[in-house]
Formats: C-alpha cells, structure tokens, sequence
C-alpha cells in the first residue's frame, strides 16, 4: 500500500499595512495659566533656524512617489519609509502607496519604489527575481557613498571602516555593497575593538547623515589607532546634514528651549536635539507635531530656538510657530548660516514613464515644501 506524506499548509505572512497615526488633540493650559508660572523675564523672542527641512535628497524621493502614483496608480509599494518622518509616511499611505519592509513581500509584477536611504544590490536581486518593476530612489549622494564603497574594495583592494548606526537603513544599503570588506563602527567607543586585515589598506567611509562633530572624533581615534588610515576624496555626510548642524550651533547657546521638528527614527532629526544641547541650549526636545509640543515647557523659556530635519516638510514647522504666537511669543527671527539651491533630477525610471506617457514637467527635487 502506498502512502504519501500530506502537504504542509501554507504559510501566510502577514501582510505590511501602514495605518495612519492619529492626532489626538491635547488639553492645554492657557496661555494665562503658563505667563503666571513663568519664572523667566525678558521678551519671549523665536530663534528659527535657516536652513531647516526638506533637502533636495528628500524632496526628490517624496515626488517620485507621487508621480508613481500619478502615472500608475495605486497601489505603488515602497520598500521601508520613503523617508523617516510620519507625516509624509501618513500622507502617501492615504494616497494609496503600501510601506513593506522587503522586496518578497510584494505582488509579483508589481511596482515597488526604493527609498531615499537606498539598498544593497542582494534587495534589487530579489525584486529583479520576483518580476517587480522598479524605480530608485536612492539620494543620490547615498548613491556616491555606494559607488566609493565598489571602488576601493574591488578596484583599489581597501578593508572600509563604515562610521554610522548599525540597523540604519542606509547603512545596510552601503555594508551591502561590500559586504565582506566592510566593518561598522557605531562611533569612538567601539574603536578599540575593531579588528582588520590590513592595518595599511584602510578607508572611512559613513553614513550621511551622522553628527559632523561626533564622526570627526571617530576619525581621530581611528586614525590614532590606524595611522594609514585613508580619508574619502570627498565629504559623505551630506550637505543638508552639514548645514542643519551648523545653524542650530549658532540658534543653541541663546536658547532656553530649542524645539527640533522631527520623528524618532530620522538620524539627522535625532542628531540636530544632540548638536542643540551640545552647544548649549538650556533644553532641547523633539517632537513630530505641534500638539506633542509641552506647553509646561514655556514656563523656564524666554527664548525658543526652533528648526528640523532634512525629511520634515516646513507645514509642520509653521505649525509649531503657530502654537508659539498663541503663547506670547514673537515674529521669528530667522538665524540663517548657509543657503542652499541643490536640486536633483527625478530618478531616471520614471522620467522616461513621464515622457512615455507625454508628461513634459518630469519635475525636479530641492523646492521647500509645503505639504
């Protein structure tokens, strides 16, 4: 008699649903109740920091989406968050894109868009595989760190020393491309674990969105363990990066708060709350709304420093400025230190969809946004 052995039922994997968080709108005390708790005299002045929000990375990333959408409707899926911040996050999933945390997870055949913090080439391997069409959206200066990172490994046969958070997305993307070649260094505490083949054939290379001041003592302390280390021909941390810390440093030491628009798990975000008290704000906190704002907070503060990250759309900002003018506080001063004009061309697969489809606005990434 014949037997045969039953067939394991399927598994089915859960499936990626971005939900859209809820605002739920707080009871505040009065503006009268926090000016008689007040322990600080002086007028209530705003320090707003310039250049804030959007880079041309991010603001290319975010109108992808939306010309994906525009041309192919929905749903449009995009590997992780298109960008670290809620509010846009919240906004496309109304729109009709669908966040999934790997490529196996979508439809095959389907769209699927990679995000801003860009991937490693075993992630475009599983899209290719599963049929899916794709468009990268890969900042294009996370695309140059790439690039460095194939070169010295395969080309100029150098060990990389990848100075940034590991999980991070990005990082992943870029320890992908050289994978055995490369080793993480989360910062200057873990320089005197590191193990190398070759303490000659050495290179930094980091992730773009790190803390300038932080990632130079990384360097000194690698280089004061590995004197040949070898510096990149340019700057990875990116330019918006740069510029955001540069003008919280001059808003914080005149700061009794300094308010950083921004969400948890957005690096630069988390990084400008550090710079901020670093240089010597009195206090320093991070919301993603203005409702998040403490209005307690007030009591201890003549002068509000205020500013965001580079995937903070500037709404979100004036919202803040907003709740501070319903407390007493004045016309903002802007703090400007730098002026940016960088714009970067949409990714090359869909402007050639755009064109396809008699589209002659293909658009462009670096405007300040508003929604």
């Amino acid at each position: 008699m014949s037997t045969t052995t039953p067939e394991a039922p399927a598994v089915q994997r859960r499936k990626h649903i971005s939900v859209p968080t809820p605002q739920v709108p707080r009871k505040r005390r009065s503006p009268e109740e926090i000016a008689a708790a007040t322990t600080v005299e002086g007028p209530k002045r705003i320090l707003l920091a310039a250049p804030r929000g959007y880079c041309a990375g991010v603001d290319r990333a975010v109108v992808a989406v939306e010309k994906a959408l525009e041309r192919y409707g929905p749903p449009v899926y995009v590997r992780k968050e298109i960008v670290h911040n809620r509010h846009v996050v919240d906004t496309l999933t109304e729109k009709g894109v669908i966040f999934v945390e790997e490529a196996d997870e979508v439809p095959e055949g389907e769209l699927l868009i990679f995000s801003a913090h860009g991937v490693s080439p075993a992630v475009k391997q599983t899209a290719q595989e599963r049929g899916l069409q794709t468009i990268d959206a890969t900042c294009p200066l996370v695309t140059k760190v790439h690039r460095e990172a194939v070169r010295f490994t395969t080309k100029d046969d150098y060990h990389i020393l990848l100075i940034g958070h590991d999980g991070h997305e990005e990082v992943e993307g870029t320890y992908g491309h050289a994978p055995q070649s490369t080793t993480i260094v989360n910062g200057p505490w873990e320089v005197d674990q590191i193990e190398v083949p070759d303490p000659d054939r050495l290179i930094w290379l980091s992730q773009t969105t790190l803390s300038v001041d932080e990632t130079m003592e990384t360097v000194q302390k690698l280089r004061e363990r590995f004197p040949n280390l070898q510096d990149p021909p340019s700057d990875d941390i990116c330019y918006a990066t740069s510029n955001r810390q540069a003008a919280i440093k001059k808003v914080a030491p005149e700061s009794d708060l300094v308010i950083v628009v921004g969400s948890a798990n957005s690096s630069n975000s988390v990084r400008l709350k550090e710079v901020a008290e670093e240089y010597g704000a009195k206090r320093a906190e991070r919301v993603d709304f203005a409702n998040q704002v403490d209005e307690s907070w007030f009591t201890e503060a003549a002068t509000i420093g205020v500013t965001s990250g580079a995937s903070v759309p500037e709404v979100l900002v004036q919202e803040v400025l907003r709740l501070l003018a319903d407390y007493g506080y004045g016309e903002p001063e802007e703090i400007v230190t730098a002026e940016e004009d960088i714009v970067f061309s949409l990714p090359k697969e869909i402007r050639k969809a755009l064109q396809e489809a008699g589209h002659e606005d293909v658009g462009r990434g670096g405007r300040k946004r508003q929604d």
